[in-house]
């Protein structure tokens, strides 16, 4: 039997048929230089429509540490990343995106971490190269923003980019939310963890799969997942806007009573009116993001459905092994 502990790596791809090679290439070169470890490279084919799937039988034939997933249709990074997690069988696993952004040559400190005992080794940015200033500044505030207002410590300038023991990751497999915040998932189950620093490279080749829309999105699911703040700020301020409107009945009673009340202006009518009915459809849209993620929850249908799953060609030879067995055994 093979004594050395497997690292499953984890990528999610959609539509990255340009870093493919690349990616492999490096993951290959870095895993030649650990000669004490079993690697296995598994991408998950989040519903890509060029030539990624293609790309994954090809580098699969070629290297029987890789297997793939492919999802029957696009469920998104998050879900894609939690099918990764179902497949893998390493004693530690390593997430990463596939565009070369989080550098491979980073996973032996990974790993010398995790043999430390640490279950959590995560990178922390502490640069990103290659990205815009709004962006920049928009995930700076987010990751801020979520820790304040969050009873989980979700690290800051954190991505995906980390490694998980076996024993995070048997714990992260038993959450079963569909609206799945991975980075607040992996701060949530505790365990020992470390940062490791590092300067994010700009993608290697391809354009990005996320849009100012879709990170704004992203932003609310992480929020609304792993806080109630929302809430409680749409109560508070009804709370205010009910005091001083009280406070303004007082006022108008008090001079219509003592000085009379001419006829009000139209002008500060519809502005009251307007003030109020946009803070009450501000409120319902936070009631409603929550009663729709609760609306999702109920229904329980599974996080995702594979199409087809290739393991790695060892375990190919492990299972053909031990059907051989169970025939002689007949």
């Amino acid at each position: 039997m093979n004594s050395r502990p497997r690292i499953s790596i984890i990528v999610p791809a959609h539509n990255e048929e340009e870093v493919l090679h690349e990616l492999h290439a490096r993951l290959r070169a870095v895993f030649s230089s650990l000669p004490d470890v079993d690697p296995e490279f598994v991408f998950v084919n989040d519903g890509s429509t060029d030539g990624t799937l293609r790309i994954l039988q090809e580098l699969r034939q070629d290297d029987p540490a890789v297997a793939y997933v492919d999802l029957s249709r696009g469920f998104g990074k998050e879900i894609a990343l939690s099918a990764g997690l179902d497949h893998a069988t390493g004693d530690a696993v390593i997430l990463m995106d596939a565009d070369l952004q989080d550098p491979p040559e980073l996973i032996p400190d990974f790993l010398e971490h995790w043999r430390q005992g640490y279950d959590v080794v995560y990178g922390k940015r502490i640069r990103r190269d290659g990205e815009t200033a709004l962006k920049k500044a928009t995930a700076y505030l987010f990751y801020r923003l979520i820790r304040k207002v969050s009873h989980t410590q979700i690290p800051q300038d954190t991505g995906d980019f980390r490694l998980l023991s076996r024993r995070a990751v048997d714990a992260l497999k038993q959450l079963p939310e569909h609206h799945r915040f991975m980075k607040g998932l992996f701060a949530w189950i505790g365990y020992p963890q470390k940062a490791v620093p590092y300067v994010r490279q700009g993608r290697h080749d391809g354009t990005t799969k996320f849009n100012y829309w879709k990170l704004w999105n992203f932003a609310i699911e992480g929020i609304t997942s792993f806080s109630t703040a929302p809430l409680k700020v749409a109560t508070y301020l009804g709370l205010v806007i009910a005091v001083g409107a009280f406070a303004y009945a007082g006022v108008i009673i008090f001079r219509t009573l003592f000085e009379g009340n001419p006829v009000a202006g139209y002008p500060s009518l519809m502005t009251v009116v307007l003030f109020l009915g946009g803070v009450q459809l501000m409120t319902i849209g936070v009631l409603g993001e929550y009663v729709g993620r609760i609306f999702n929850e109920t229904k329980r249908r599974p996080l995702y459905l594979v199409k087809e799953f290739a393991p790695s060609g060892r375990d190919e030879l492990v299972g053909a092994a031990r059907d051989r067995r169970g025939n002689a055994a007949h």
